[in-house]
This record gives C-alpha cells, sequence and structure tokens, in this order.
C-alpha cells in the first residue's frame, strides 16, 4: 500500500477540522489560513446548589472575500447552552469599542460566565487578576458570542491585508456583520433569536450593524443592548463652536461632585433630587446662557456662574475664568485639586494621583488603571489555561495599533448613527432597544444619551420599544457588585419585552 505524507500545516489544519463539523476532504493548502478552533465542556456553580453547564468554542475563525481569498481572521468566544429539540435558544453577539478594544471588559466583568474578581465597591485587587465563578452571566438566557474586532485581542489582518480594510466606521461594521452572518450561518441559528449588545464605541458599532444587517444581509436582529453609548459624537467632543457637550456633561459633573462631598449640606442630602436640579437647570438657564454667548448679560451671567459652581463643586472663580464651559479633563483635574486628587474618566468615583499639582489636565485616568493590569491577566491565563486556546500573539486589550480611525462617512460633521438605528427600528418594528448608563461616566454620559433618544426622530409608536436604565457606577458600571446583579436582572427583564413567535 503506498504512503501519501502531507505537509505538516495541511495536518494540523486536517485533524483540526475533524470535530468541529467542517469536511476533512478538502484541508488548507499549506500557508493557506484555517480555522483554528477549540472546543471544550465547561460548568459553573450559580448559587444555591445549582449549577450552569455549557459548551465552548474559543478561537479564531477566518473571514474571506468572494474570490475565497482570505482577509482576516476574527478571534471570538462562544458560549452555549444545549436546548431542547426544536427549540432554538437567543444568541446574543458582543463587543467594546474603543475603537481598539478587544471584547475583555463585557466578556470578564459582566456578562460571561467567570467574571474578574473585585472589591464590591470595584476597586482593584492585588496583581495579577483572578476569574471566580459569575452567577449574573447573562449565559442563563441566551447563548454568547464575544467578539474581537480585527485588530483587537488576537483578530488580525490576513497577510498582505491593509488594516485599513478595517479600521473605520463602515469598514468596522461591515466585517464584524460579515462575522455575525457567517457564525449563523456555520452554527445554523438563522431560527435563533438574535440579540447585540456593544459597550462605548461597541453601540456606535451596534447602531450601525442594525443596519447593516437588514439592509446588506437580510438578517434582523429582535434587540440591541447600549450599554454606556454614544451615537451622536457631537454631545461628546469639546471643541469650539460646539456647545453642545457642557450641559449634557453638567450632571454627571454634579453626580460627582455628590459622590465626593463636594456640595453643601442641601445638595448633599439626595442624589436624585441633585440630579433633577442640574438638568434642569443644563437644559434652561445654563443652555440659554451659552446660546446668548457675547450678548449675556452680566447681571445673569454672575447668576450662571454662582448656580454652575454651586451645583459642580467648582470654585466660581475657575468657572468664571473657564467661559462658563468647564472641559472633562478640566473637570476631572479641578474638583479635588486642593486635596491633592483627580477623578477618573471611565469612572468619577476613582480617585488618582498626579506629580504636579498646577497642571490643567490628570496625568491618567486612575478608572481605567484599576482595571487593566487584573483582566489582561485573567484573560491571557484563561483562554490559555482553562480554554486551551494557544497563540503567542500579544491579546491586544486595548491598542492604538487600530488608529487612524476613519471616519470618512462624517467627513466635515459629527458622527450620529443614531438615523441608522431609527431606519431600522422604523423597517423593524419588533426591534427592542435596552439603554445602560452609569451615572459616575465621563467617557460617555447619562444625559448625552438622554439627549440623543430624544432627538431620533422616532415615531411615536416606536418610542416605547426604548428602555433606560441608570446605575450609580461608571462606564463599566458591573465593576460595581450592586450594579451588576441589576444589570442581570434589567437583562432578564427586557428579554421579556422582546416580541418573538411562539413555538
Amino acid at each position: 500500500m503506498k504512503t501519501v505524507l502531507l505537509p505538516a500545516i495541511a495536518l494540523i489544519a486536517l485533524l483540526a477540522s475533524v470535530g468541529r463539523g467542517q469536511s476533512p476532504e478538502a484541508p488548507a493548502k499549506p500557508n493557506e489560513l484555517a480555522d483554528h478552533i477549540v472546543r471544550s465542556s465547561q460548568s459553573i456553580a450559580l448559587g444555591g446548589g445549582k449549577r450552569l453547564g455549557y459548551d465552548v468554542a474559543c478561537g479564531t475563525m477566518v473571514l474571506r472575500d468572494d474570490a475565497g481569498k482570505a482577509r482576516a481572521e476574527v478571534f471570538h468566544v462562544a458560549y452555549t447552552v444545549p436546548a431542547p429539540e426544536g427549540e432554538p435558544r437567543p444568541v446574543t453577539f458582543v463587543f467594546n469599542g474603543g475603537p481598539g478594544s478587544s471584547s475583555v471588559w463585557l466578556h470578564l466583568g459582566a456578562v460571561g460566565p467567570k467574571r474578574v474578581l473585585m472589591t464590591d465597591d470595584g476597586a482593584a485587587l492585588p496583581p495579577p487578576g483572578r476569574l471566580v465563578d459569575n452567577p449574573f452571566t447573562w449565559l442563563i438566557e441566551s447563548d454568547l458570542v464575544f467578539i474581537d474586532p480585527v485588530g483587537t485581542g488576537y483578530s488580525r489582518p490576513a497577510e498582505g491585508v491593509s488594516g485599513k480594510e478595517f479600521w473605520g466606521v463602515d469598514e468596522d461594521v461591515s466585517s464584524v456583520g460579515d462575522f455575525i452572518r457567517l457564525w449563523v450561518t456555520r452554527n445554523q441559528r438563522w431560527t435563533s433569536a438574535k440579540f447585540l449588545a456593544g459597550e462605548s464605541y461597541g453601540t456606535t458599532r451596534a447602531a450601525g450593524l442594525s443596519g447593516y444587517l437588514q439592509e446588506n444581509l437580510d438578517l434582523y436582529v429582535n434587540g440591541i443592548c447600549l450599554i454606556s453609548p454614544i451615537l451622536d459624537f457631537s454631545t461628546a467632543r469639546f471643541d469650539v463652536g460646539n456647545d453642545l457637550p457642557y450641559p449634557l456633561f453638567l450632571p454627571t459633573y454634579v453626580a460627582t461632585a455628590f459622590h465626593h462631598g463636594r456640595l453643601d449640606e442641601e445638595l448633599q442630602r439626595d442624589l436624585g433630587a441633585t440630579l433633577a436640579r442640574a438638568e434642569s437647570f443644563a437644559l434652561g438657564e445654563y443652555w440659554s446662557a451659552l446660546a446668548l454667548g457675547d450678548r449675556l448679560g452680566e447681571e445673569r451671567r454672575r447668576a450662571v456662574v454662582a448656580e454652575y459652581a454651586r451645583l459642580t463643586g467648582l470654585p466660581a472663580d475657575f468657572v468664571e475664568r473657564a467661559g462658563l464651559r468647564v472641559t472633562m479633563s478640566r473637570f476631572t483635574k479641578e474638583l479635588m485639586r486642593d486635596a491633592g486628587k483627580t477623578v477618573g474618566r471611565l469612572d468619577s468615583r476613582y480617585l488618582g494621583i498626579d506629580r504636579d499639582g498646577n497642571d490643567a489636565a490628570p496625568d491618567y485616568d486612575p478608572s481605567l488603571s484599576a482595571i487593566t493590569g487584573p483582566y489582561t491577566a485573567a484573560l491571557n491565563a484563561y483562554v490559555r489555561e482553562e480554554l486551551g486556546f494557544v497563540c503567542d500573539r500579544e491579546y491586544r486589550i486595548l491598542t492604538g495599533a487600530v488608529q487612524p480611525w476613519s471616519y470618512d462617512r462624517a467627513k466635515n460633521r459629527y458622527l450620529n448613527v443614531a438615523e441608522t438605528l431609527r431606519a431600522a427600528m422604523t423597517r423593524n418594528p419588533a426591534l427592542r432597544v435596552w439603554v445602560a448608563s452609569g451615572r459616575f461616566d465621563l467617557a460617555t454620559p447619562y444625559f448625552a444619551m438622554d439627549y440623543t433618544l430624544s432627538h431620533m426622530g422616532l415615531d411615536p409608536t416606536l418610542r416605547g420599544n426604548v428602555r433606560s436604565t441608570f446605575y450609580d457606577a461608571g462606564h463599566m458600571m458591573y465593576v460595581h457588585r450592586p450594579s451588576l446583579e441589576a444589570l442581570q436582572r434589567d437583562w432578564q427583564s427586557f428579554l421579556r419585552t422582546v416580541p418573538r413567535l411562539p413555538r
């Protein structure tokens, strides 16, 4: 009998294809990219003596063009729970933002079956990071697919393919959308209810996907979760001539001052009442004063400065010198300057220490520093040691490698994907949207998203398809255990509002 020897790479691809539902008759050619997916079965404790068993598929899937040429490898981790015959479980596609962020934050912070251990308030424990079972995982209700967009995590462009094909608003949406279609097709999930869950710039991606999936791939989703969202970038860009961010950031300034005890006795009594007053002032006297510009009278100016200073805990002369326009970076430096501290951007509950107390902006974001190390260590150990995916590449947690990011579709204006979402909801009236915001988030303030929602132009019959929830934490509200628990309850409540065909 004649023995046939396969090249080593082809043999590895052949063996890897067996057991993952692909035909072994057509192994990848030498030096050609092939899927690299490792499968395992796991379980976690849910409390009360209950355990949840699930299957994991962890690895890279190759995206190809119409000619079959490899474009990129997309790293993902898919968690599925066996369902009764004929009753497909919902599936939720999850990603973070950046641009340049992997999915590690939602994966190991809130949504996945494991989470990074932190204190109940969200303070980091001594390194390295450690994982524990997450009884608040969304896997109880839905299968989960965590996606690292190209350039983040282990995902990379194929050899000879420029990153510019992926690193832009539309390019990113199309590559992630194409991955979702491919995953749904290969895993026979077209009849499952489908959800998108994005955080930060991931909400920009999710809104873009709502249009791309419907219009280009005829793939309709049932629900979209927008966590710490930004859809209209004019609400968060402190540019000369754009006054919009100043009133929309103000309530979060006030919440921050409240948390750190910088307000007078009356305003320190009840956060809800104080925020209501701040929101009314922001959209009333303050907005009107900004609109008047140099026509603002001196007496009215003094009154606005005084109220702004009282609500934010900032010195009145500082507000006056800023021309009533205090940027986020100046606020995070100034609020606690007399105590030698700065406050965080992602979560303003956190405090930092700068070398120079006289600088205009903080040296670093203490709320980002608190989570980067623990999450990086935990992810690298988990994927390699527990899930069995071996890769010597750097797992890019949060990278600048995807920059410069292309905003070509928004040249000479601010990017606004709220209209894409409005159009998708109009064409698919069953689509439901859930917005989750942290009150101490200075990256994507909750009041900015409130403004965006109220200016979407949704038909009155569709406005009830959007719900908003708020948490006493920041951008990654789930590092705060009470908010983590509330987030899961709100997710389960949201699922019950989404119309689905009976089976």
